[in-house]
């Protein structure tokens, strides 16, 4: 009797953990990758409108087959919003996931790898090697590029994307910012060791919130750096429109703005093919 009683415990007990590895969330053991060659990643950083703080569907929790995220864990698992990690409570829908939607429904033949590593309220200066970011208790350069070597392992680096400077957008900051953007992207773009593309999303365009002389100041130094920088694009904001505190991109704003970085970045690999 007592071995009949063991014997159904321990296939009550089977039987529940084969119902947990039936839930759980797929991650880098369960997540079928591609070649190296056939994946390809693509780094998001900079502040929160990178980050995303748009209102979260339904929608933006349905996964895309070959639309992966790297997690905070530093695993691969299906990329569904919100996929950044620097303010967990208030992290929402950014351009990232529909950027590589679209690049992946272009795409058929590879995988898109999305890095997040963008953290909000990160003025530049924390994008320095060392920088610290007081609010979040972070590195962000130190910490992305921690993550893009450790994600490079499985793909290739194939782009940056880079929205920030809102916290740059005071009189002595704005000044070096030009600057200190070309230190940032080129020491990025060093570390993927892939000649990544460079496509700079521009600052939100709210009539509520009208851009003061160093905001303006930023802009100017976004468009000029696209323009120096070989193999990188400034990608416009006109149209995009706030959520109710007018300073990030409301969930529709955010994804039409993926869309423009997708657009940016096709452009871009055009123009490399035809010069070929």
């Amino acid at each position: 009797m007592l071995n009949r009683f063991f014997v159904a415990l321990g296939l009550l007990f089977c039987a529940q953990i084969c119902a947990a590895e039936q839930n759980a969330e797929p991650n880098a053991s369960t997540v079928e990758l591609p070649a190296k060659d056939s994946f390809h990643l693509f780094v998001l950083a900079g502040q929160s409108n990178m980050a995303g703080r748009g209102e979260v569907t339904d929608l933006d929790r349905e996964p895309h087959q070959r639309v992966l995220m790297w997690t905070a864990d530093g695993e691969w698992r299906p990329a569904v919003d919100p996929m950044h990690f620097d303010k967990p409570k208030i992290a929402g829908v950014g351009p990232g996931r529909a950027f590589g939607i679209r690049l992946a429904e272009a795409s058929p033949d590879i995988t898109i790898g999305l890095i997040p590593c963008a953290v909000g309220g990160s003025p530049i200066e924390c994008w320095e090697p060392g920088g610290f970011h007081q609010s979040t208790q972070t590195h962000p350069y130190d910490d992305a590029v921690e993550r893009i070597r450790a994600a490079a392992k499985h793909g290739t680096i194939k782009g940056i994307l880079w929205h920030q400077g809102e916290g740059d957008s005071t009189p002595k900051r704005s000044r070096q910012y030009h600057e200190n953007l070309l230190g940032v992207l080129n020491r990025l773009r060093n570390e993927c060791q892939s000649d990544p593309v460079i496509l700079i999303g521009q600052l939100g365009q709210f009539p509520e919130r009208p851009w003061n002389e160093s905001r303006k100041r930023v802009d100017q130094a976004h468009q000029a750096v696209a323009n120096e920088l070989p193999n990188a694009a400034f990608v416009k904001s006109d149209g995009l429109l706030p959520k109710a505190d007018n300073t990030h991109f409301n969930r529709d704003s955010a994804i039409e703005l993926g869309n423009r970085f997708y657009e940016a970045y096709r452009q871009l690999r055009e123009t490399a093919q035809g010069d070929q």
